[in-house]
């Protein structure tokens, strides 16, 4: 995994004796979810999210255990983390749990609902949502007064949830349950980098889990003064828009950006073309309303692969290959101005290097 402070490696818990944990006991595997530290007494990094974990129940933490000890075994270490000195002396995290790691269990708040209850208890504890969507410190802690206000994870932008969403359609909880299980929504688009990972493990989850993680992800996005959903006229495979919210006009290449837009993504954006090949309205896109521009830049360098499941996504050719970067740049600025109306980002450029070096 990357990090602002090097790369970590995950390691094997396979029940392996040798490589993996399984000559861990339940005991010493439950210190490790809770506590982060390992059978040898080792301090774990917190790229393990053992500060989510510890609110995780004793029975769910004992049916983990019991899970990871009954798949096959498979024998494979872990390459050395690369960290700088201090940081790859375990002993400073120490210090760190002293300052951030708060162990305290889930405890069911009685003026909510049990769905709201079961939601949050996976949303903060197993699911570990906040470890990717919330902002860190210099020390790599969340930040507890900024919870769902977005973060940074390998790369892509955690987009802020709840009132702090920059989605130009809220969300609700019927898109959010779709969204989690199918890992698609038509006003909202396509999960890409680390969620798409995460929706595909959520297609295996009870949908009633799955369900509840909606309701109360739902719950922290409750505000007024933001406009409903309306679906505009439409034709085969043409998407709805928010209200308020246009349509990019058919581009007249005033501008760099506005030529590329005009080229490579309007027939696409703009047309009347069925899922694969329809995209997300740009008006309706978060990548273009979010407050950094590295999920955009990101696929419009790598693209959209094709779905291995058997729902129809929408799927994007990259164009990192066909574009130059200040081609790349001046598209985004096209669609951050005059398609989301807002002013233009800064750190684009860093972006866009970041964007080719990650690919």
């Amino acid at each position: 995994m990357p990090t602002p402070f090097g790369t970590i490696y995950s390691t094997n818990i396979t029940p392996d004796p040798e490589t993996g944990i399984g000559r861990w006991s339940e005991t010493a595997f439950i210190r490790a979810l809770r506590s982060g530290v390992d059978r040898e007494g080792r301090h774990l990094y917190p790229a393990f999210p053992y500060d989510h974990f510890t609110r995780v129940s004793d029975d769910d933490a004992k049916a983990m255990y019991a899970f990871f000890m009954s798949i096959d075994p498979v024998r494979s270490s872990a390459p050395p983390n690369d960290l700088p000195f201090p940081l790859n002396v375990r002993l400073t995290l120490a210090g760190w749990k002293l300052l951030f790691l708060r162990q305290v269990r889930f405890v069911a708040d009685p003026s909510k609902d049990e769905t709201w209850n079961r939601g949050k208890y996976l949303v903060d504890g197993l699911g570990h949502c906040g470890a990717c969507h919330s902002p860190r410190n210099l020390l790599g802690a969340e930040k507890a007064s900024a919870s769902f206000e977005g973060g940074e994870a390998e790369g892509w932008r955690a987009y802020a949830l709840g009132r702090s969403s920059q989605s130009p359609v809220p969300w609700d909880e019927a898109a959010l349950t779709e969204y989690l299980a199918r890992g698609s929504h038509s006003q909202h688009g396509t999960a890409q980098g680390p969620m798409a990972n995460v929706v595909d493990n959520l297609s295996l989850v009870d949908p009633a889990d799955v369900g509840a993680m909606a309701h109360y992800l739902a719950s922290l996005g409750k505000s007024e003064g933001r406009k409903d959903v309306e679906t505009a006229p439409s034709g085969p495979g043409r998407l709805p828009q928010a209200a308020g919210i246009q349509a990019a006009a058919p581009s007249i290449p005033s501008d760099p950006g506005g030529a590329i837009y005009a080229a490579v993504c309007a027939s696409c954006h703009e047309g009347d073309r069925a899922l694969p090949l329809g995209g997300v309205r740009l008006g309706l896109s978060t990548a273009i309303a979010g407050e950094t521009p590295t999920n955009l830049v990101n696929l419009v360098v790598r693209g959209i692969p094709a779905s291995t499941g058997g729902s129809a996504h929408p799927i994007m050719p990259g164009f990192g290959d066909v574009l130059g970067d200040r081609q790349i740049s001046d598209l985004a600025n096209y669609l951050r101005v005059q398609i989301a109306g807002k002013n233009p980002w800064n750190g684009l450029v860093k972006a866009v290097t970041e964007a080719r070096g990650n690919r």
